[in-house]
Protein backbone atom coordinates (compact mmCIF):
# COMPACT_ATOMS: atom_id res chain seq x y z
CA UNK A 1 0.00 0.00 0.00
CA UNK A 2 1.09 3.56 -0.75
CA UNK A 3 2.04 5.12 2.60
CA UNK A 4 2.66 8.70 1.51
CA UNK A 5 1.10 11.14 3.94
CA UNK A 6 -1.49 13.86 3.39
CA UNK A 7 -2.04 15.98 6.49
CA UNK A 8 -4.02 18.88 5.02
CA UNK A 9 -5.31 19.71 1.54
CA UNK A 10 -5.81 22.95 -0.39
CA UNK A 11 -7.17 22.16 -3.84
CA UNK A 12 -7.09 24.63 -6.71
CA UNK A 13 -10.40 25.84 -8.06
CA UNK A 14 -12.58 24.10 -5.45
CA UNK A 15 -14.32 25.72 -2.49
CA UNK A 16 -13.32 24.12 0.79
CA UNK A 17 -16.48 23.85 2.85
CA UNK A 18 -15.22 22.13 5.97
CA UNK A 19 -12.10 20.72 7.59
CA UNK A 20 -13.00 18.02 10.08
CA UNK A 21 -10.80 16.01 12.39
CA UNK A 22 -9.84 13.69 9.53
CA UNK A 23 -11.76 14.70 6.39
CA UNK A 24 -11.53 17.77 4.15
CA UNK A 25 -14.77 18.53 2.29
CA UNK A 26 -15.05 20.52 -0.94
CA UNK A 27 -17.95 21.63 -3.11
CA UNK A 28 -18.25 19.52 -6.25
CA UNK A 29 -21.11 21.37 -7.89
CA UNK A 30 -24.51 22.20 -6.46
CA UNK A 31 -25.51 18.66 -5.59
CA UNK A 32 -22.23 16.89 -4.70
CA UNK A 33 -19.23 17.03 -2.40
CA UNK A 34 -15.62 15.87 -2.67
CA UNK A 35 -14.49 14.18 0.54
CA UNK A 36 -10.76 13.73 1.08
CA UNK A 37 -9.73 11.37 3.89
CA UNK A 38 -6.42 12.66 5.21
CA UNK A 39 -3.87 10.94 7.45
CA UNK A 40 -4.75 13.12 10.43
CA UNK A 41 -5.46 11.29 13.68
CA UNK A 42 -7.66 12.61 16.45
CA UNK A 43 -7.77 11.32 20.01
CA UNK A 44 -9.97 12.64 22.79
CA UNK A 45 -11.40 15.01 20.14
CA UNK A 46 -7.99 16.65 19.57
CA UNK A 47 -6.22 16.41 16.20
CA UNK A 48 -2.68 15.22 16.85
CA UNK A 49 0.24 16.93 15.07
CA UNK A 50 1.63 13.78 13.45
CA UNK A 51 -0.02 12.06 10.46
CA UNK A 52 -0.27 8.27 10.29
CA UNK A 53 1.15 7.11 6.92
CA UNK A 54 -1.45 5.43 4.71
CA UNK A 55 -4.27 5.89 7.23
CA UNK A 56 -6.54 7.90 4.93
CA UNK A 57 -6.37 5.33 2.16
CA UNK A 58 -7.12 2.53 4.62
CA UNK A 59 -10.18 4.36 5.96
CA UNK A 60 -11.43 5.16 2.48
CA UNK A 61 -10.99 1.59 1.24
CA UNK A 62 -12.67 0.04 4.28
CA UNK A 63 -15.62 2.46 4.05
CA UNK A 64 -16.08 1.71 0.36
CA UNK A 65 -15.94 -2.02 1.14
CA UNK A 66 -18.86 -1.67 3.56
CA UNK A 67 -20.79 0.80 1.39
CA UNK A 68 -20.75 -1.74 -1.45
CA UNK A 69 -21.99 -4.55 0.79
CA UNK A 70 -24.72 -2.81 2.80
CA UNK A 71 -26.87 -1.31 0.03
CA UNK A 72 -29.51 -3.95 0.81
CA UNK A 73 -29.84 -2.41 4.28
CA UNK A 74 -29.64 1.32 3.49
CA UNK A 75 -28.57 3.49 0.54
CA UNK A 76 -25.29 5.41 0.90
CA UNK A 77 -23.97 8.76 -0.29
CA UNK A 78 -21.55 7.57 -3.01
CA UNK A 79 -22.19 8.89 -6.53
CA UNK A 80 -19.81 6.60 -8.39
CA UNK A 81 -18.21 9.60 -10.08
CA UNK A 82 -14.44 9.44 -10.59
CA UNK A 83 -12.34 12.00 -8.75
CA UNK A 84 -10.24 12.36 -11.90
CA UNK A 85 -13.25 13.91 -13.63
CA UNK A 86 -13.22 16.74 -11.08
CA UNK A 87 -9.50 17.34 -10.46
CA UNK A 88 -7.51 18.56 -13.48
CA UNK A 89 -4.08 18.97 -11.90
CA UNK A 90 -2.12 15.67 -12.10
CA UNK A 91 -0.17 16.36 -8.89
CA UNK A 92 -3.38 16.94 -6.96
CA UNK A 93 -5.00 13.87 -8.52
CA UNK A 94 -2.02 11.76 -7.46
CA UNK A 95 -2.26 12.98 -3.87
CA UNK A 96 -6.00 12.22 -3.77
CA UNK A 97 -5.71 8.76 -5.31
CA UNK A 98 -7.34 6.12 -3.11
CA UNK A 99 -8.39 8.56 -0.39
CA UNK A 100 -11.21 10.54 -2.03
CA UNK A 101 -14.83 10.08 -3.05
CA UNK A 102 -17.51 12.24 -4.65
CA UNK A 103 -20.77 11.99 -2.73
CA UNK A 104 -24.29 13.39 -2.81
CA UNK A 105 -25.10 16.51 -0.81
CA UNK A 106 -27.55 15.50 1.89
CA UNK A 107 -28.95 16.97 5.09
CA UNK A 108 -26.85 15.39 7.84
CA UNK A 109 -28.67 14.32 11.00
CA UNK A 110 -27.31 15.97 14.18
CA UNK A 111 -26.25 12.80 16.02
CA UNK A 112 -23.79 9.94 16.13
CA UNK A 113 -25.61 6.63 15.73
CA UNK A 114 -23.51 4.44 18.05
CA UNK A 115 -24.14 0.71 18.37
CA UNK A 116 -22.45 -1.36 21.07
CA UNK A 117 -22.10 -5.11 21.16
CA UNK A 118 -19.62 -5.08 24.04
CA UNK A 119 -19.22 -3.01 27.19
CA UNK A 120 -16.17 -0.77 26.80
CA UNK A 121 -15.13 2.89 26.69
CA UNK A 122 -17.67 5.49 27.78
CA UNK A 123 -20.33 2.76 27.85
CA UNK A 124 -18.36 0.87 30.51
CA UNK A 125 -17.95 4.09 32.51
CA UNK A 126 -21.70 4.82 32.33
CA UNK A 127 -22.54 1.25 33.32
CA UNK A 128 -20.28 1.40 36.38
CA UNK A 129 -22.10 4.53 37.56
CA UNK A 130 -25.70 3.71 36.65
CA UNK A 131 -26.04 0.10 35.52
CA UNK A 132 -27.18 1.35 32.14
CA UNK A 133 -25.83 2.99 28.96
CA UNK A 134 -27.73 5.92 27.42
CA UNK A 135 -30.77 4.92 29.43
CA UNK A 136 -30.62 1.26 28.29
CA UNK A 137 -30.69 -0.92 31.42
CA UNK A 138 -28.21 -3.81 31.35
CA UNK A 139 -27.83 -6.98 33.44
CA UNK A 140 -26.00 -6.70 36.74
CA UNK A 141 -22.42 -7.85 37.31
CA UNK A 142 -21.11 -7.35 33.79
CA UNK A 143 -17.37 -6.81 33.54
CA UNK A 144 -15.29 -4.57 31.29
CA UNK A 145 -15.43 -5.79 27.66
CA UNK A 146 -18.33 -8.16 28.38
CA UNK A 147 -20.42 -9.14 25.37
CA UNK A 148 -23.91 -7.68 25.69
CA UNK A 149 -27.00 -9.93 25.43
CA UNK A 150 -27.88 -8.06 22.21
CA UNK A 151 -26.45 -4.98 20.47
CA UNK A 152 -27.76 -1.70 21.87
CA UNK A 153 -28.25 1.73 20.29
CA UNK A 154 -26.43 4.35 22.36
CA UNK A 155 -26.56 7.67 20.47
CA UNK A 156 -24.41 10.71 21.07
CA UNK A 157 -24.57 14.37 20.17
CA UNK A 158 -22.30 15.71 17.45
CA UNK A 159 -20.04 18.10 19.32
CA UNK A 160 -18.55 21.28 17.90
CA UNK A 161 -14.83 21.33 17.09
CA UNK A 162 -12.76 20.88 20.23
CA UNK A 163 -15.74 19.70 22.26
CA UNK A 164 -16.59 16.17 23.36
CA UNK A 165 -19.56 14.17 22.07
CA UNK A 166 -22.06 13.40 24.84
CA UNK A 167 -24.12 10.24 25.18
CA UNK A 168 -27.87 10.86 25.02
CA UNK A 169 -31.00 8.77 25.46
CA UNK A 170 -33.27 7.53 22.70
CA UNK A 171 -35.96 9.91 23.99
CA UNK A 172 -33.58 12.80 23.33
CA UNK A 173 -33.01 11.54 19.78
CA UNK A 174 -36.78 11.53 19.27
CA UNK A 175 -36.88 15.17 20.35
CA UNK A 176 -34.01 16.02 17.99
CA UNK A 177 -35.30 14.43 14.78
CA UNK A 178 -38.80 13.12 15.52
CA UNK A 179 -39.91 9.69 16.68
CA UNK A 180 -40.43 8.01 13.26
CA UNK A 181 -36.98 8.98 11.94
CA UNK A 182 -35.35 8.17 15.28
CA UNK A 183 -36.76 4.64 15.08
CA UNK A 184 -35.49 4.22 11.50
CA UNK A 185 -32.02 5.41 12.50
CA UNK A 186 -31.86 3.05 15.49
CA UNK A 187 -33.10 -0.01 13.60
CA UNK A 188 -30.88 0.68 10.57
CA UNK A 189 -27.78 1.26 12.70
CA UNK A 190 -28.31 -2.02 14.58
CA UNK A 191 -28.89 -3.91 11.31
CA UNK A 192 -25.66 -2.47 9.87
CA UNK A 193 -23.72 -3.40 13.01
CA UNK A 194 -25.04 -6.96 13.02
CA UNK A 195 -24.19 -7.43 9.33
CA UNK A 196 -20.66 -6.03 9.76
CA UNK A 197 -20.04 -7.92 13.01
CA UNK A 198 -20.95 -11.24 11.38
CA UNK A 199 -18.55 -10.65 8.49
CA UNK A 200 -15.76 -9.45 10.78
CA UNK A 201 -16.22 -12.47 13.05
CA UNK A 202 -15.58 -14.75 10.08
CA UNK A 203 -12.26 -12.89 9.62
CA UNK A 204 -11.18 -13.18 13.26
CA UNK A 205 -12.21 -9.67 14.32
CA UNK A 206 -14.68 -8.64 17.02
CA UNK A 207 -16.39 -5.30 16.38
CA UNK A 208 -16.97 -4.13 19.93
CA UNK A 209 -18.82 -0.99 18.89
CA UNK A 210 -19.12 1.40 15.98
CA UNK A 211 -20.74 4.68 15.05
CA UNK A 212 -22.63 5.63 11.92
CA UNK A 213 -23.73 8.95 10.53
CA UNK A 214 -26.84 9.42 8.45
CA UNK A 215 -28.38 12.04 6.23
CA UNK A 216 -31.68 12.48 4.41
CA UNK A 217 -32.35 13.60 0.87
CA UNK A 218 -35.12 15.88 -0.37
CA UNK A 219 -37.55 12.94 -0.16
CA UNK A 220 -36.59 12.08 3.41
CA UNK A 221 -34.75 8.91 2.38
CA UNK A 222 -32.40 7.79 5.15
CA UNK A 223 -28.87 7.49 3.76
CA UNK A 224 -25.56 6.29 5.21
CA UNK A 225 -22.89 9.01 4.99
CA UNK A 226 -19.37 9.87 6.20
CA UNK A 227 -17.56 6.58 6.89
CA UNK A 228 -18.59 3.01 7.69
CA UNK A 229 -17.13 0.57 10.24
CA UNK A 230 -13.53 1.78 10.06
CA UNK A 231 -10.77 1.68 12.69
CA UNK A 232 -11.55 5.37 13.35
CA UNK A 233 -15.27 4.86 13.97
CA UNK A 234 -15.11 1.42 15.64
CA UNK A 235 -13.31 -0.73 18.14
CA UNK A 236 -11.80 -3.79 16.46
CA UNK A 237 -10.47 -6.58 18.67
CA UNK A 238 -8.61 -9.73 17.55
CA UNK A 239 -10.96 -12.58 18.44
CA UNK A 240 -8.19 -15.01 19.35
CA UNK A 241 -6.94 -12.88 22.27
CA UNK A 242 -10.29 -11.55 23.52
CA UNK A 243 -10.80 -11.91 27.26
CA UNK A 244 -13.53 -10.08 29.21
CA UNK A 245 -12.41 -8.19 32.29
CA UNK A 246 -9.71 -6.09 30.61
CA UNK A 247 -9.42 -3.62 27.73
CA UNK A 248 -8.49 -5.92 24.81
CA UNK A 249 -5.72 -5.09 22.33
CA UNK A 250 -7.10 -3.51 19.20
CA UNK A 251 -6.66 -2.78 15.50
CA UNK A 252 -7.90 0.77 15.92
CA UNK A 253 -6.77 4.07 17.39
CA UNK A 254 -7.38 2.81 20.94
CA UNK A 255 -3.69 1.88 20.73
CA UNK A 256 -2.85 5.60 20.51
CA UNK A 257 -5.36 6.52 23.22
CA UNK A 258 -3.72 4.00 25.56
CA UNK A 259 -0.31 5.56 24.86
CA UNK A 260 -1.64 9.08 25.45
CA UNK A 261 -3.11 8.00 28.79
CA UNK A 262 0.46 7.42 30.01
CA UNK A 263 1.38 11.09 29.40
CA UNK A 264 0.92 14.16 31.52
CA UNK A 265 -1.52 15.75 29.04
CA UNK A 266 -4.81 17.48 29.81
CA UNK A 267 -6.51 16.15 26.63
CA UNK A 268 -6.81 19.65 25.22
CA UNK A 269 -5.23 21.15 22.09
CA UNK A 270 -2.47 21.18 21.15
CA UNK A 271 -1.98 17.45 21.24
CA UNK A 272 1.42 15.90 22.00
CA UNK A 273 3.74 14.64 19.26
CA UNK A 274 3.87 10.88 18.82
CA UNK A 275 7.10 8.84 18.93
CA UNK A 276 8.16 7.21 15.66
CA UNK A 277 7.47 3.70 16.97
CA UNK A 278 3.91 4.60 17.99
CA UNK A 279 3.28 6.08 14.53
CA UNK A 280 4.68 2.99 12.80
CA UNK A 281 2.73 0.55 14.99
CA UNK A 282 -0.49 2.53 14.50
CA UNK A 283 -0.03 2.54 10.73
CA UNK A 284 0.47 -1.22 10.79
CA UNK A 285 -2.65 -1.77 12.93
CA UNK A 286 -4.76 0.11 10.38
CA UNK A 287 -3.29 -1.90 7.50
CA UNK A 288 -3.84 -5.16 9.39
CA UNK A 289 -7.52 -4.25 9.89
CA UNK A 290 -7.84 -3.66 6.14
CA UNK A 291 -6.15 -6.96 5.28
CA UNK A 292 -8.29 -8.97 7.67
CA UNK A 293 -11.61 -7.36 6.78
CA UNK A 294 -11.29 -7.21 3.02
CA UNK A 295 -8.92 -10.08 2.29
Amino acid sequence: MDTRTVFRTSLQGLEKLHEGKVRDIYAAGADALLIVTTDRLSAFDVVLPDPIPGKGRVLNEISNFWFARTRHIVPNHLTGRAVADLIADPTERDALEGRSVIVRRLKALPLEAVVRGYLIGSGWKDYQKTGSVCGVALPANLSQASRLPAPIFTPATKAAAGQHDENISFAEVEKLIGAPLATRVRDTAIALYEFAAAHASSRGIIIADTKFEFGVDENGTLTLIDEAVTPDSSRFWPADTYRPGTSPPSFDKQFVRDYLETLDWNKKAPGPKLPADIIAKTSEKYREALRRLTG
